[in-house]
C-alpha cells in the first residue's frame, strides 16, 4: 500500500482499529466548555465522531494517510520568511494551506484512487473516504496508527514532518493488521503554547476555538469580536504561528504535487489590493480554492480587520483610504469592520 500511496501523492499511510474510546471522555469535556464555538455540527454529532463504526456501519478497520503541502520550491528557513510577511502590516497573510488548490478535492480524489486499487488487490471492499469533511477524529486515528503524535497545540506532529501536511482515511469493511503508535516528543516544549497571538492554546493539547484566528477568520460567520482584532495582524484566513514556531517543522516535508503551489493573486499581495475585489473578482480568482468557502462578505470582513492594525502601526493614509471606500457597503458586517479599522488610527 505504501507504494500506491507514495504514487498518488501520499507521504505516508497507516491503519488504526477503530476503538477510540480513550479520547471520548476528553471529546466530550471539550464540547462541554464550549470550546467548539459556532461548530455545531461538532456537537450534534457528539459521540459519533470517537466512534467510526457508527458513523459507517461495517467498518472494521481505518486506513490513514499524510500527505505533505508545503510547496516543492518551499526554501529552508522558510519559517523566517512567514514571520517576515506578518511584520510587513500591510501584506495579506494566508495561512500556506490554503494558497494553493483546495486540500478536500485533492486528497479526495486521490484517497479514492487508492481505495480502488486496495480493493483490485483484495477483492469487494466496502469502503469511504474522508478529508476533513465528516465527524471524524482524525488526529486520534493518526496518532493511533503510527503518523505521529498529537502536539501540545493539538496537530499531528511527526519526527520526519512536522505538522505541515493533510490527513485523510478510508474506512473498510476489512479487518487489516494495525501499525503499531510512535511516542509523543514534545518533551517540556512550550513554544506553540507562547507563539499563540491570541492564547487560543489554553493549556497542552487543549485549544478554545473561540480565541484561534483560524476559527475566527474562516468559521465564525458574524463579527469577530474586539478583544481578538489587534492580535489578527495582518492574518486574513487562517493562522500557523503555532506551527511556524514548532522546532520539529524544520523537518516538514515538500509535496510533489502542483496543486498546492501558492497562486499569485494570494502571495505577495497588499491588503488594499484584496480589499478591492468586487464578489466576481473575488470568485473568479478563489475558484478551486479553499477560501471560496468563506465567500465575499467574510473575506472582506476579514481585510478589513487587518487593514484598520496596518492604519493603527502604520499611519499610512492608504489602508485609511481602503477602508473609507467601503464605509458604505452593503454588507452590514463589512461596515461594522470598516468602522473599527477606520478607528484604530486618530490621526
Amino acid at each position: 500500500m505504501q507504494g500506491w500511496a507514495r504514487e498518488l501523492g501520499f507521504s505516508q499511510i497507516g491503519v488504526s482499529g477503530v476503538d477510540l474510546s480513550g479520547a471520548e471522555p476528553g471529546l466530550m469535556r471539550w464540547l462541554e466548555k464550549g470550546f467548539h464555538g459556532e461548530m455545531h455540527y461538532m456537537q450534534s454529532h457528539g459521540t459519533k465522531r470517537a466512534r467510526p463504526a457508527e458513523l459507517v456501519p461495517g467498518t472494521v478497520s481505518v486506513i490513514t494517510a499524510r500527505m505533505d503541502y508545503l510547496p516543492a520550491a518551499t526554501p529552508e528557513g522558510w519559517q523566517e520568511r512567514e514571520w517576515q510577511r506578518q511584520a510587513n502590516p500591510g501584506e495579506a497573510v494566508v495561512s500556506v494551506y490554503a494558497r494553493g488548490r483546495d486540500y478536500h478535492k485533492v486528497l479526495r480524489s486521490r484517497l479514492q484512487k487508492l481505495a480502488e486499487r486496495i480493493a483490485g488487490a483484495v477483492g469487494p471492499l466496502q469502503h469511504r473516504v474522508f478529508t476533513d469533511s465528516a465527524p471524524v477524529l482524525e488526529v486520534q486515528l493518526a496518532s493511533q496508527s503510527g503518523l505521529g503524535w498529537r502536539g501540545k497545540h493539538t496537530l499531528l506532529l511527526s519526527r520526519d514532518a512536522g505538522s505541515m501536511f493533510f490527513l485523510g482515511e478510508i474506512f473498510v469493511d476489512m479487518a487489516l493488521p494495525a501499525t503499531p503508535a510512535v511516542s509523543a516528543h514534545c518533551g517540556a516544549c512550550t513554544a506553540c503554547l507562547q507563539a499563540c497571538p491570541t492564547q487560543a492554546i489554553v493549556a497542552a493539547g487543549e485549544v478554545d476555538a473561540r480565541r484561534c484566528i483560524s476559527y475566527l477568520t474562516i468559521e465564525l460567520h458574524g463579527a469577530i469580536p474586539e478583544e481578538f482584532r489587534a492580535a489578527m495582524g495582518n492574518r486574513i484566513y487562517g493562522c500557523d504561528d503555532c506551527q511556524l514556531a514548532c522546532p520539529w517543522n524544520k523537518f516538514a516535508g515538500r509535496s510533489a504535487l502542483p496543486d498546492f503551489d501558492a497562486r499569485g493573486a494570494l502571495l505577495d499581495v497588499q491588503l488594499p489590493a484584496l480589499f478591492a475585489w468586487d464578489e466576481a473578482t473575488f470568485l473568479r480568482l478563489t475558484e478551486g480554492s479553499a477560501i471560496r468557502r468563506i465567500g465575499h462578505e467574510r473575506w472582506l470582513r476579514n481585510i478589513a480587520v487587518a487593514l484598520g492594525n496596518a492604519w493603527r502601526e502604520t499611519g499610512d493614509a492608504q489602508y485609511r483610504d481602503a477602508l473609507q471606500s467601503r464605509a458604505q457597503d452593503a454588507s452590514a458586517l463589512v461596515r461594522e469592520h470598516v468602522a473599527w479599522g477606520l478607528n484604530q488610527n486618530t490621526v
